[in-house]
């Protein structure tokens, strides 16, 4: 089946959650006993602790408990990504954004060494640790902080890097392009990008986006489309970058950029032009040795 047949994950509707409600109104000043649990352990509790804040539906045997909706722990366009990198056993890789260890633990499986991922979002990092204890992975640093700010100043190399659903959280996505380039010859990434008919088709999507700015990174020019979260900022399974805002690129705009840096192989797939959220799709970048 060609790559791009494949479907991409659909994630569900946001909506704005309600107002906490306490014996005492939705303003009642919370006691520190209520951190306390009663019961006996058990995976269900420690998943509870976000309770309606999941993403992701949890893997065998754990498939039954109660977290997420989406299949992010057997999600295939990871296993595709290490197909066409060239697999990942004994090899050091750097995830961007693990959101809740799902691709951590899709790596895992398939051999490597070992995982650093790194997350921004405190309480998706912890959600991480959560998902560390309950499928005992042993070979993945769940770290939290700035993915970017970590590349910029890190010495270390990676034999891959995964990158999958943060470039449109950027503001200045070129930048993490140059900054993965310096650090691997072997990428991934899955990302929405900016196509003026298809977002201006769209009465959900037309709204958050209303401007855009050419500009230039490092000597590479391009036009940057400003998106708005609005109202997904009152999600409590908001999972997007840390700003009001991000900035997308056009897709050949953004290949172009992954060439400029240094990538001279690029394999696409999951091509999603209909997208509820964007259009999108995935690509494994390569540097050829010289």
């Amino acid at each position: 089946m060609l790559a791009g047949a494949e479907p991409s994950p659909q994630w569900p509707p946001v909506s704005a959650p309600p107002a906490p409600v306490t014996a005492n109104g939705p303003e009642a000043k919370s006691n520190i006993l209520d951190a306390y649990i009663t019961t006996a352990p058990s995976p269900q509790v420690a998943l509870d602790l976000f309770k309606g804040e999941w993403s992701s539906q949890l893997p065998a045997p754990f498939e039954h408990l109660q977290a997420g909706p989406v299949g992010l722990f057997t999600d295939v366009r990871i296993t595709w990504a290490i197909e066409r990198l060239g697999g990942v056993a004994g090899q050091r890789v750097l995830e961007l954004g693990p959101l809740e260890g799902g691709h951590s633990y899709i790596l895992e499986q398939a051999g490597a060494a070992e995982i650093v991922a790194i997350e921004a979002n405190s309480r998706a990092f912890l959600k991480c640790l959560i998902v560390r204890e309950l499928l005992g992975l042993a070979h993945v640093q769940f770290l939290c902080g700035d993915f970017v700010e970590y590349l910029r100043t890190t010495p270390d190399r990676f034999d891959a890097i995964v990158a999958s659903g943060v470039l449109y959280h950027m503001r200045n996505p070129a930048e993490l392009i140059e900054l993965v380039a310096q650090h691997s010859d072997r990428v991934f990434f899955w990302t929405h990008y900016y196509d003026k008919a298809l977002i201006n088709a769209s009465p959900v999507l037309a709204p958050k986006f209303p401007a855009s700015t050419p500009t230039e990174h490092a000597g590479f020019k391009h036009t940057l489309y400003r998106q708005e979260y609005q109202l997904s900022l009152d999600c409590s399974r908001f999972c997007g970058g840390g700003a009001v805002h991000s900035a997308w690129m056009a897709r050949e705009e953004l290949l172009d950029c992954v060439r400029y840096f240094g990538f001279d192989q690029i394999e696409i797939g999951f091509e999603a032009p209909t997208h509820p959220n964007g259009p999108c799709f995935a690509f494994v970048a390569t540097r050829s040795a010289h």
